[in-house]
């Protein structure tokens, strides 16, 4: 089916914008993913998983300009003892980041697989991101597989001692990054990966992990707080058997973030968690669209969504659980839910569930509301005031999210940030 004219001239304008990395044995599955693109054509207003988010800026050839934020805060996760990889503008700093050797990981780095006939990562780039184009094309993460230049190959053979940092910093108005990372956790591993920073002015990142059967992998994202940026990240997941999995996303301030999760639990008694918490101030939308496939017995799903958003701020849910016809008991769960500060901002919710097995439990939940009244007036009745007692409800109602992160020094230091960022918005 040929594409819209509109689409096809937005679509051909982007590429070329854009040239291949050429060669190296990455090759194939960027020619696979650019003909992907080619054949959907970018997003557009018209296609029903962008009703609700317009994706011109992410999509336009030359990326709109960000002023960079400056903030004399702790960097994320400082405090805590990790690997640091950094990225400026998305490009691999190494005198900023430590030494890639850690018992039980591999890590390298995109741009030197490319250069190689044989790598583990051929067999796991762009391979979850062409499962994850149906039933749904997700035309931005073939983009980011046909043209990312760099990102990491992490390979997990056992249990690190410290969890590995992805740090992306943001310093030039005009930047426009693709990274794209590949994670593979072998039988029996695991692992904690933290991802924090802005990365760019427009920023594409697609993350695809491979989850063998007894492994586990935890995943805490925090997106920077530059109030310009535009991101779209894509993350897919593939789970055997007696895995583990849980995502976390926080996003503070932020023109325009979606970010897209597709999760297949192949194997009998895999857990996954899908996660995030963001707060939205004016001129802010942020969409969380996530498909979860259950495709085994007695696995777990669990997605929780919070968006806490005023003056004029808009969230967005899409989230979908699918339940194949040998996934008998299979537990679902997906809710999702916005506090609304003020009465200009909104929320646009697309809660689903398609289920062929019999022998399931299944729920999902979409709410919207105000502070609740009683609530607000039994602590000023206490006497506390009325902006730290709505700061008090606001951090209540993000608990849920952040009670999925499982290390719980982390899931303190999010909510003090948390804390702080709310009382500076007073």
């Amino acid at each position: 089916m040929a594409l819209p004219e509109l689409n096809q001239t937005a679509t051909q304008a982007r590429l070329s914008s854009l040239s291949q990395p050429e060669g190296g044995c990455l090759a194939g599955a960027r020619h696979a993913a650019l003909s992907r693109v080619q054949t959907t054509g970018l997003p557009g207003r018209r296609d029903e998983y962008w009703k609700y988010t317009q994706p011109d800026t992410l999509v336009q050839a030359v990326a709109p300009e960000a002023s960079v934020f400056h903030h004399d805060e702790e960097p994320m996760f400082g405090g805590f003892d990790r690997l640091k990889i950094v990225f400026v503008d998305g490009v691999f700093d190494e005198s900023a980041s430590d030494d890639l050797e850690l018992e039980g990981v591999r890590i390298d780095r995109i741009s030197d697989i490319s250069n190689q006939d044989i790598h583990w990562a051929k067999d796991l780039y762009g391979v979850l991101e062409a499962r994850g184009q149906s039933p749904v094309a997700r035309p931005l993460a073939a983009l980011n597989t046909a043209f990312a230049r760099e990102g990491v190959a992490i390979h997990v053979t056992g249990k690190p001692s410290k969890p590995i940092n992805l740090i992306y910093m943001h310093k030039s108005e005009k930047s426009d990054v693709m990274l794209h990372h590949v994670i593979r956790v072998d039988p029996g591993a695991s692992a904690t990966i933290l991802e924090n920073g802005p990365a760019a002015s427009r920023f594409n990142k697609c993350t695809e992990i491979d989850i063998a059967d007894g492994a586990s992998l935890h995943l805490i994202c925090a997106q920077g707080r530059d109030h310009e940026r535009r991101a779209a990240t894509h993350m897919f997941a593939r789970l055997g058997k007696e895995t583990t999995f849980k995502s976390f996303t926080l996003t503070v301030n932020g023109v325009l973030t979606r970010n897209e999760t597709v999760v297949e639990l192949l194997g009998d008694n895999a857990v996954a968690h899908v996660s995030g918490a963001c707060v939205g101030d004016g001129d802010f939308h942020h969409d969380d669209t996530v498909f979860v496939t259950h495709d085994a017995v007695n696995c777990e799903s669990r997605q929780v969504f919070k968006k806490v958003l005023r003056n004029g701020a808009t969230g967005v849910f899409q989230g979908k659980i699918l339940v194949k016809n040998k996934a008998q008991k299979t537990d679902g769960y997906q809710i999702s839910q916005a506090l609304m500060l003020d009465d200009d901002s909104q929320f646009l919710a697309k809660p689903e569930l398609e289920i062929y097995a019999d022998d399931v439990v299944c729920s999902h939940g979409s709410t919207s509301g105000a502070i609740d009244e009683n609530a607000l007036f039994y602590l000023r009745s206490r006497g506390i005031p009325n902006d730290a007692a709505t700061d008090l409800l606001t951090l209540a109602f993000l608990g849920e999210a952040v009670d999925e992160i499982e290390d719980q020094e982390i899931a303190t230091d999010i909510v003090e940030r948390l804390e702080n960022w709310l009382i500076r918005r007073r």
